[in-house]
């Protein structure tokens, strides 16, 4: 997951540092690599789905948009 899909799920990137340094996500890093889903779920935060689904969708939209028998990888949400 990217700093793409908290701006698809609309979120405000000033809310949102405080919240990865309440638990323990290295902010600098989630720009720079991106985050696994399965560690956003382990927050059990109702906030993180919104989140999962743009990831979702934006790598659906992505597959769809990839030549056949292409793999898109580049942008694909991470876990």
């Amino acid at each position: 997951m990217t700093i793409q899909d908290l701006r698809d799920a609309r979120y405000c990137l000033a809310g949102v540092r405080p919240w990865f340094r309440r638990h323990g996500f290295e902010w600098q890093d989630f720009l720079d690599h991106g985050i696994e889903a399965d560690r956003l779920r382990a927050t059990e935060d109702a906030l993180v789905l919104p989140v999962i689904r743009a990831a979702q969708a934006r790598a659906q939209a992505a597959a769809l948009q990839a030549p056949a028998g292409a793999v898109a990888t580049t942008g694909a949400p991470r876990g």
